[in-house]
C-alpha cells in the first residue's frame, strides 16, 4: 500500500483514528477512443457508458495536446532533493477527463537518460511505486545510485518517475493539518469497549469531512482510472507511441487498469507484488485479505527472530517472541513509552518487518534493545518527529491520497455493523493488523463524494504479454492477486518467488528473477511457461 511507517508504507493499503503510520504526438494517440473505454463495453466505472465515452474522448484530447506540447525539462528544484543529471518538468492534464477543456492540473515528472548508446535506447520506462499516494520521483536515482539490479535496463531506457495526481508536487491534496496528523500517542487500535469503537468512528468521520473541506474539488476525480489516463498523457508528452511501465504494489493495479483502458498503448509492462484486481476485492475485501496475510508474515518474522536467538535474545520459539511482543504492547498501552509510543505507534513501526525482509534485522535489533532495558532506541524509531515538518506534510499527503483513491474507487459498506462483524471475527485469529487497518479505512464508510464501481480488468485487443512477479507470502498484496491478474491478462507470464514474502520483488537481488525482468524489458521475450524461483537470500542478523 515511506520512511517511518506511513512514509514507508508504499503498499496497496495505508489512519484516520488509530492512524497506522508505517501502511500508475498526434500519432501517439492514434488508437480510436473506443480502446480507452472499458474492455467489457458496459461502462461500469461511473454507472453508465456515456460517462466512460466522454472520459475516453477527454483522455485522447489531453494526450494529443500533451504530445504537441512535450515537456520542458530543466534542473530539478533544490528542495526536490534529486541529484543531477536528473531533470524535472510538468505535464498538464484535466482534473476531470469528462471536461478536457475545463480545469487543468499539473503533474510533476522527472527523468534520467539511458546510460547506453543512442542505438541501444528503447524509450522511456515509467514507474509507479504504489500507495495509492506514493511518489515515483526517486526512480531515476536508481541510475545515479548505480543500482546493479537495474544497470542493464538503464542502458536501454530513460527512467521516468512522476507524482500521481494529488501527490507531492502534483496538485497535492490534504485531509488534516500535518502536525496534528502525526501527533502521538494515538488511541490503541484494538478496542476494549463499545465506547472505544464510537471514538474511532467519530475520528474516521471527522477525517472524511476534513478531506472534503480541504480538498473537496479534487476528491471526485481521485480515482485509479483517472491516474491511468494521466499515465497515458505522460506517455504522449514524452513522445512515446507505446508505454513501457513498471508498477509495484498499488502500481500493479494502476497498470492493470491502464492495460484494460489502453491495451494497444502498452509495449512492455512489469507488475510486481500484485493487488488483486477482482471487483469483489477492490477495496474493502482486499484490506481484510491483507490482515490475514500480515499475520502469516508476522509469524515468519518471529520464526526468524527465534532462529537467531543468539543475536537477539527474544526467545528461541515463535511463541516466546510473541510473548515478548505482547508484553511490550501491554506496557505501551498502560503507559506510552517516552510519553508518545503506544500500541498504534508500535504497530506502525513493527509492521515494516512483515512488509520488507530488509527491515527484519533492524526491527529485531531495536526490539532486542528494548527487552535488554534500552527504551530510547524504540522511542526514537517509533515516535513522530514534530520538527520534520516537510516529512510530516509528505506523510499526511500520502495518507490523504491513499484514502481518497481507495474510498472513491469503489463502494464500501456504509453500515457499521458490517465493519464491526468482519473485523471482530478476523481479529480473533489475526490480531496483529486487523483493527489498525479497519480504522485506517473507516473514513470510506462516510465518504462525502460518490463512490464508483471498479473497472472490470481484462485483456483488450492489442495487449502484449505482461510480466507478473510475486513472492508467495507477501503480506501487503497476497499471492492470490497475482494469480487473478495472470488469469485476466491473457498471454501474461507469472514468476513466483517460492518461500519468500518480501513486498516488492524486482528490486531485490535474485538472479532467477532479475535476469528474466531484464530479458523481458530488453527483448520482450518471456519464458514459454510460468516460472518458480528459489527465494532471495534470507536476511542475516
Amino acid at each position: 500500500m515511506r520512511k517511518s511507517s506511513i512514509r514507508r508504507r508504499a503498499t496497496a493499503f495505508g489512519t484516520a483514528g488509530a492512524l497506522v503510520t508505517a501502511t500508475l504526438i498526434a500519432g501517439a494517440v492514434s488508437a480510436p477512443a473506443a480502446s480507452a473505454a472499458p474492455a467489457d463495453g458496459h461502462g461500469h466505472g461511473h454507472g453508465h457508458g456515456r460517462s466512460w465515452d466522454r472520459e475516453a474522448r477527454g483522455a485522447a484530447i489531453a494526450a494529443a495536446r500533451a504530445a504537441r506540447a512535450g515537456i520542458d525539462w530543466e534542473d530539478c528544484a533544490a528542495d526536490w532533493n534529486l541529484p543531477k543529471p536528473i531533470q524535472c518538468g510538468y505535464v498538464t492534464v484535466p482534473m476531470d477527463y469528462a471536461k478536457p477543456y475545463g480545469k487543468q492540473i499539473r503533474l510533476a515528472v522527472d527523468r534520467i537518460g539511458n546510460t547506453g548508446t543512442r542505438s541501444e535506447r528503447q524509450g522511456a520506462l515509467i514507474y509507479n511505486p504504489g500507495g495509492p499516494g506514493g511518489s515515483g520521483l526517486r526512480f531515476p536515482a536508481r541510475v545515479t545510485n548505480k543500482s546493479a539490479v537495474w544497470a542493464n535496463t538503464a542502458k536501454a531506457y530513460d527512467f521516468v518517475g512522476f507524482d500521481p495526481r494529488g501527490v507531492g508536487h502534483s496538485a497535492p491534496i490534504s485531509c488534516v493539518d500535518p502536525q496534528e496528523f502525526v501527533k502521538a500517542p494515538k488511541a490503541d487500535p484494538v478496542p476494549g469497549s463499545e465506547a472505544d469503537k464510537r471514538a474511532q468512528r467519530k475520528l474516521a468521520r471527522e477525517y472524511a469531512e476534513g478531506c472534503f473541506e480541504r480538498s473537496g474539488e479534487m476528491l471526485p476525480h481521485m480515482t485509479t482510472p483517472n491516474t491511468a489516463r494521466d499515465l497515458d498523457v505522460i506517455r504522449a508528452a514524452l513522445g512515446e507511441k507505446k508505454l513501457n511501465y513498471l508498477g509495484v504494489s498499488y502500481g500493479t493495479y494502476l497498470g492493470a487498469v491502464y492495460g484494460t483502458l489502453f491495451p494497444d498503448h502498452v509495449r512492455r509492462m512489469v507488475v510486481d507484488s500484485v493487488v488483486n484486481p477482482s471487483r469483489d476485492k477492490i477495496w474493502y475485501q482486499a484490506n481484510l485479505d491483507q490482515d490475514v496475510a500480515f499475520e502469516g508474515r508476522w509469524k515468519d518474522w518471529q520464526d526468524w527472530v527465534a532462529a537467531n536467538d543468539a543475536a537477539y535474545h527474544l526467545g528461541d520459539t515463535r511463541a516466546e517472541v510473541q510473548d515478548q511482543w505482547l508484553k511490550l504492547r501491554a506496557a505501551a498501552a498502560k503507559k506510552p513509552l517516552g510519553g508518545v509510543v503506544g500500541p498504534a505507534e508500535l504497530i506502525s513501526f513493527f509492521q515494516s518487518a512483515p512488509y520488507y525482509d530488509s527491515a527484519w534485522a533492524p526491527t529485531a535489533e531495536i526490539f532486542s534493545k528494548y527487552v535488554a532495558g534500552d527504551t530510547q532506541a524504540l522511542v526514537d524509531a517509533a515516535a513522530p518527529d514534530l520538527s520534520d515538518t516537510a516529512g510530516n506534510a509528505s506523510a499526511e499527503n500520502g495518507n490523504a491520497v491513499y484514502t481518497a483513491v481507495e474510498c472513491t474507487d469503489a463502494k464500501w459498506p456504509a453500515n457499521w455493523r458490517t465493519w464491526d462483524r468482519d473485523n471482530t471475527r478476523l481479529h480473533r485469529d489475526h490480531p496483529f493488523m486487523t483493527w489498525a487497518n479497519a480504522w485506517m479505512n473507516l473514513p470510506c464508510a462516510t465518504w462525502p463524494v460518490k463512490q464508483q464501481t471498479p473497472l472490470n480488468v481484462k485483456t483488450g485487443k492489442g495487449l502484449p504479454p505482461v510480466l507478473i512477479v510475486q513472492s508467495e507470502r507477501d503480506a501487503a498484496t497476497p499471492y492470490e492477486g497475482a494469480v487473478e491478474l495472470h488469469q485476466r491478462f491473457r498471454g501474461s507470464r507469472l514468476i513466483t518467488e517460492r518461500d519468500a514474502g518480501s513486498h516488492g520483488v524486482t528490486g531485490l537481488v535474485n538472479p532467477c528473477i532479475n535476469d528474466r525482468v531484464d530479458t523481458y524489458l530488453l527483448t520482450g521475450r518471456t519464458d514459454a511457461r510460468d516460472v518458480t524461483c528459489a527465494p532471495h537470500a534470507t536476511p542475516r542478523p
